[in-house]
């Protein structure tokens, strides 16, 4: 009866039985050097009916791996089972080892023992519906005493079957997994690590994110699953799939310029189209670091005061031809906040002080402002502290609600601001389009997710005067130098953020040029026109 419920097994569970060829050299040699004939009795010296538990001869670890390896081979999934110290295990194991990963044969090639660990080449025979094909590894065993019979048995792990096999998981053979994807420029032309690897890490992202909306097909393989069936890693391939194409906002060429424009230079840059919110270019030096561009966290320095002009002419606290203070120094909070060079401007506007960009002018309006006005305002115009659906990650930026000097540091893009050229070159694009438009790389169609929506529009009027403050600023203000090369109706600004600790200042610099705005940052490099506005330049003069 015994014998027959293992015939029935082995009929169950191996579907094309292998002959032992690939144990043709297994005649083991003695630790004398003599060949001979071997069993797996671990009784080599010990008296009959006597339990061996002294250390395993080489004789007794080759013995036991070819009984087992030669069970395995031939589809005897029970009999292999029965040379382990876990015979369930084991036997559920190879069981699904043929029935799950659609295993129809092995060849095991057992390798020169070292103690009692035996290595083992296998070479798989695979089958799934209508496409075949083999899978080759190297494996090993380890042979134990039996702590009950004191035999030579093999140690069993699920790495037996596969090196990678952690407890829990199992290797299936299907076409279950993620399929191949393309990621494409706005014109459908595939975009590659190896042509754009600043955007690596992106593309990457972006491929994980949006498999299942690729509409692909995924490609028949072997592959190791966890207990919830997740994937955890591909063995093999065994037929191509169909690969899906994940569409994306890039502008192939501008995202060229935008890269060259930070030749020699370390920093990062984005750029995006007012009207729809599409990011265009996302440029990364160096390339393949940590993304600068969209995860960043930086303060945005002077940049951010057109965030904060926004909210002072709404509360009636400037005007851009009206008369505004612009003094050498301005205590607030305990801290004196100066101006770069302790310039004053007597006499002067807010247009004047914006485009000198005059720290004093914005701090000069704190006593006026609650701790929140800031926060408020960046987050229901400008979309700054809403969460983003960008189709990537991304870092959204940040505006605490600070109090006292903290506050009036923040007003001039210091204190707690933190932002990235994602970040500020939505500004810039905000105040292009007069309405925020939550920046995205792929396509909200491609899954319909919801982007972001500011709480409330700015007035056409409040739109119309800060690109008149950005247009002075760019044609006679801190960021003339550098926009001077560019054309169209455009604005800019420039910023220079104070870093403790820091020799320079972090440059900053944000533009735009009919429907395109751009933003970069160069840490620790120094004036923001200087440094930033030419990255910003380029990209414009290239779109």
């Amino acid at each position: 009866m015994r014998d027959a419920q293992r015939m029935a097994v082995i009929g169950a569970v191996c579907a094309v039985a292998v002959a032992t060829a690939g144990f043709g050299a297994y005649a083991l040699v003695g630790d004398d050097g003599d060949s001979g004939n071997s069993t797996v009795s671990g009784q080599d010296d010990g008296k009959p009916g006597e339990k061996e538990t002294g250390p395993l001869s080489a004789t007794e670890v080759r013995g036991a791996a070819e009984a087992f390896l030669t069970a395995w081979e031939s589809g005897d999934a029970a009999k292999a089972a029965e040379l382990t110290d876990e015979e369930g295990a084991a036997r559920a194991a190879l069981t699904a080892f043929t029935e799950d990963a659609g295993v129809t044969g092995v060849t095991l090639t057992e390798g020169a023992p070292s103690g009692a660990k035996v290595p083992f080449g296998l070479t798989a025979q695979v089958a799934h519906e209508d496409v075949t094909g083999s899978v080759e590894y190297d494996g090993a065993l380890t042979v134990v005493r039996d702590a009950d019979t004191g035999e030579p048995v093999i140690d069993w792990e699920p790495s037996v079957l596969h090196p990678e096999l952690a407890e829990g998981e199992r290797i299936v053979t299907d076409a279950g997994g993620m399929p191949e994807v393309v990621t494409v420029d706005r014109d459908g032309e595939e975009l590659t690590a190896e042509e754009f690897p600043e955007l690596k890490e992106v593309l990457l992202d972006v491929s994980k994110r949006y498999a299942e909306d690729s509409e692909g097909v995924a490609p028949v393989s072997m592959r190791i699953v966890d207990k919830g069936g997740e994937e955890k890693k591909v063995l093999k391939k065994l037929s191509k799939g169909e690969p899906g194409k994940i569409p994306t906002t890039i502008d192939a060429n501008l995202q060229r310029a935008a890269q060259a424009a930070l030749k020699d230079k370390n920093g990062a840059a984005v750029a995006i189209r007012p009207s729809t919110g599409e990011i265009l270019a996302i440029a990364d030096a160096p390339a393949g670091g940590f993304n600068l561009a969209l995860r960043g966290s930086y303060a945005p320095g002077s940049t951010w005061k057109v965030v904060s002009a926004s909210m002072l002419i709404e509360k009636n606290l400037a005007s851009a031809d009206k008369p505004h203070p612009c003094p050498k120094y301005f205590t607030h909070g305990g801290w004196k906040f100066q101006n770069l060079d302790e310039f004053e401007i007597k006499g002067g506007t807010f247009r004047d002080s914006f485009a000198a960009s005059c720290n004093t002018a914005f701090i000069s309006q704190a006593p006026e402002l609650a701790d929140d006005d800031l926060t408020q305002q960046a987050r229901d115009l400008f979309g700054i502290g809403l969460t983003w659906s960008v189709g990537t990650g991304t870092f959204d930026g940040s505006v605490p609600v600070q109090a006292d000097a903290q506050m009036a540091a923040s007003l001039i893009g210091q204190g707690g601001v933190r932002a990235n050229p994602l970040n500020m070159a939505s500004v810039a694009a905000t105040v292009k389009a007069g309405v925020f438009k939550q920046p995205y790389l792929v396509p909200p169609t491609v899954d319909n997710r919801k982007l972001a929506t500011a709480p409330r529009a700015m007035s056409p009027a409040l739109a119309a005067e800060l690109r008149s403050l950005m247009k002075t600023t760019a044609t006679s203000g801190t960021a003339a130098q550098a926009m001077a090369s560019v054309g169209g109706d455009k604005g800019g600004k420039t910023g220079s953020a104070e870093v403790d600790g820091q020799d320079k200042p972090n440059a900053w610099f944000i533009g735009y040029s009919d429907d395109l705005a751009a933003a970069a940052v160069i840490p620790n490099s120094g004036h923001g026109g200087t440094n930033a506005g030419p990255v910003v330049a380029e990209i414009l003069g290239a779109g």
